[in-house]
């Protein structure tokens, strides 16, 4: 396999990528004018933009040890499911949504994608920024209730994304397992909630639904970054998501009620979308499951618990009391019965109120 980077991705373009690319009009004149920087997208891939004279494009590699501070593996192939979770959202997401695959070198598990607009902002900036647009949280809730709805029954997704192993390896096991391990407090409701949640295959699951792959641009927000998707449990993205904005909101503590609402309208917004639109699948395994959203919630409190003692660590909670501030409230959540999000929501307005 040949590792590319910034520095030696032109070259891999013009000679070993070059039978792949035809489609994308490189040639060496316009490989000699063009230029590579590496993006700063997460932890276990190389993402690097291309500008060329003619276009602009995004190169895409896997790496099987990713860059954090405790060891953390996965199986390189990993990527081709990106490229299929890609291309199944271009047909459950409105234009522009999802970037659109280009092309692909299997031999050196990259592809090429569309590139964003070179100015946009990414979410989680904005966020840690103090910037609550709850506007975007509404776009987003209904760009993955459809996504959820969308699939829903759909055999054909079930059956190409149904294996688990990449959710496993960057999700469950650095995630939930890793902290049942270290913090034997959380043990035996962590443990639980990874056996409900291989159980369940319900609809297409993203698994990185979150604040630092929503980039936004003029057009609207664009979402990147899927190679955790798989037919599976769609209380784990949800979790997933809110986790961060509720991180968002232990962050900005003396302004809880603005730094919630983005969290709240998504919310709504997600279970607004469901209930317009329901198909008889989602009806049957969604948001009148009465399992659905407390296992929701407990997502939730595991993500949020995994960002503060799990392998993959936020770097903007300084002050000394803000972790175990999170565990406390993640540990109230775990074991207590609390059956709404809403209720969730309150509570960590109130103890933030009140600490």
């Amino acid at each position: 396999m040949i590792e590319v980077d910034a520095s030696n991705v032109l070259h891999y373009l013009a000679t070993e990528g070059q039978p792949q690319w035809e489609q994308l009009s490189l040639d060496t004149d316009v490989l000699a004018k063009s230029t590579a920087a590496e993006l700063a997208w997460g932890v276990s891939n190389i993402v690097i933009r291309i500008d060329t004279p003619v276009r602009s494009f995004v190169v895409k590699q896997s790496r099987e040890q990713l860059r954090t501070k405790i060891d953390w593996f996965s199986q390189l192939d990993r990527i081709w499911r990106e490229v299929d979770v890609l291309r199944t959202l271009e047909t459950l997401l409105p234009a522009g949504a999802v970037p659109r695959v280009l092309s692909e070198d299997r031999d050196n598990y990259l592809f090429t994608m569309e590139s964003i607009d070179a100015d946009h902002r990414v979410w989680k900036a904005d966020l840690l920024d103090g910037v609550f647009d709850s506007s975007i949280a509404e776009t987003l809730a209904g760009h993955l209730a459809a996504i959820h709805r969308g699939s829903t029954g759909n055999v054909e997704i079930a059956e190409r994304m149904r294996d688990q192993t990449v959710f496993d390896e960057l999700r469950l096991d650095p995630f939930y397992r890793y902290v049942a391990r270290t913090c034997p407090q959380f043990e035996t409701p962590l443990n639980s909630l990874i056996d409900r949640t291989t159980q369940r295959h319900d609809c297409l699951v993203l698994a990185d639904f979150s604040p630092k792959n929503i980039l936004l641009t003029s057009t609207g927000p664009v979402i990147v970054d899927f190679e955790t998707g798989h037919y599976g449990d769609p209380g784990f993205d949800i979790g997933f998501f809110l986790s961060h904005l509720l991180l968002k909101t232990v962050l900005h503590h003396e302004r809880a009620s603005e730094a919630i609402a983005p969290a709240k309208r998504f919310w709504s917004g997600y279970l607004g979308e469901l209930s317009v639109t329901p198909t008889p699948e989602w009806l049957a395994v969604g948001w009148r499951d009465p399992t659905f959203e407390r296992q929701s919630i407990e997502h939730l409190a595991a993500c949020m618990l995994a960002r503060v003692d799990g392998k993959s660590r936020v770097d903007y909670l300084t002050e000394s009391w803000q972790p175990a501030f999170v565990r406390d409230f993640c540990h109230q959540l775990l074991t207590s019965e609390r059956s709404r999000m809403a209720d969730a929501f309150d509570l960590l307005e109130r103890s933030l109120k009140s600490r």
